[in-house]
């Protein structure tokens, strides 16, 4: 459906690229139990929700130009429950139980369900009402809804004592996921990013987006998913052998 937009592949090139770096930060400091500079610590804490929320907004945008959202949502989801057995099997601290392969998985089949029917809200007016439901349910995985210094509702203990409410944000005591993206509030900043999506695609927006430029990030961009399924592997591998080739300690070798 459509045209891909270059701009599009070459933000998220940039943005896996981003992510790589700060997973071999997390792997370096969590994993392995080593010091960095608290200055990179500082800058790598403050864009992780920069990267996972780049992600998100332009898989919504996406979800437009899809041929099919039930098909990718599975894929997405098959490829999330990959990487839980994996985390199981090699890394049980690390386990990934609702990673964002998880949440874009039942994002995209959310969005092919009610896709015909969001699509015909004014994009503008779609941006602000799914952002602002975003803000507002930020923190319901903390036990509220509501905007910081704005309005606060607490949320009922009753949702926060089942452990299979996990998907939709509300985590029991004995929940632990080292990669978390629930559907609240995530799926609203998805929509928002679908809402921009209807724009995209009526070819209304600036001509300039269109084209690739830069051939590297957007090839990258274009097979995002392998990228995410193979980095970290490659990332702990990579960091093993520096560490036995120095005498430290290492994680598999």
């Amino acid at each position: 459906m459509g045209k891909r937009i270059g701009l599009l592949d070459e933000i998220r090139g940039i943005t896996y690229i981003a992510m790589i770096i700060y997973h071999a930060y997390y792997d370096i400091v969590f994993v392995y139990g080593h010091d960095l500079p608290d200055v990179l610590d500082t800058v790598l804490r403050f864009i992780q929700p920069l990267i996972a929320g780049t992600f998100i907004v332009i898989a919504g945008i996406s979800s437009n130009f899809s041929a099919n959202n039930f098909k990718r949502g599975a894929l997405y989801f098959f490829c999330g429950m990959l990487l839980t057995f994996a985390t199981a099997v090699a890394m049980p601290s690390e386990l990934i139980v609702f990673g964002i392969l998880h949440f874009m998985g039942f994002a995209c089949m959310i969005y092919g369900f009610i896709g015909k029917f969001t699509e015909k809200i004014p994009s503008i007016i779609g941006i602000i009402v799914f952002a602002l439901l975003y803000a507002a349910s930020l923190n319901i995985p903390l036990g509220y809804i509501g905007i910081k210094g704005l309005f606060s509702v607490p949320m009922p203990d009753l949702l926060y004592g089942h452990y299979w409410l996990f998907p939709l944000g509300f985590t029991s005591p004995s929940f632990y996921s080292s990669d978390y993206f629930p559907l609240i509030p995530n799926l609203f900043l998805f929509l928002a990013g679908a809402s921009l999506g209807v724009y995209l695609r009526s070819g209304r927006a600036p001509k300039g987006i269109y084209p690739t430029r830069f051939k590297s990030m957007s090839f990258i961009g274009r097979h995002g998913l392998w990228v995410y399924l193979l980095h970290q592997p490659v990332i702990i591998l990579v960091i093993d052998i520096i560490f036995k080739l120095t005498g430290q300690t290492t994680v598999f070798l």
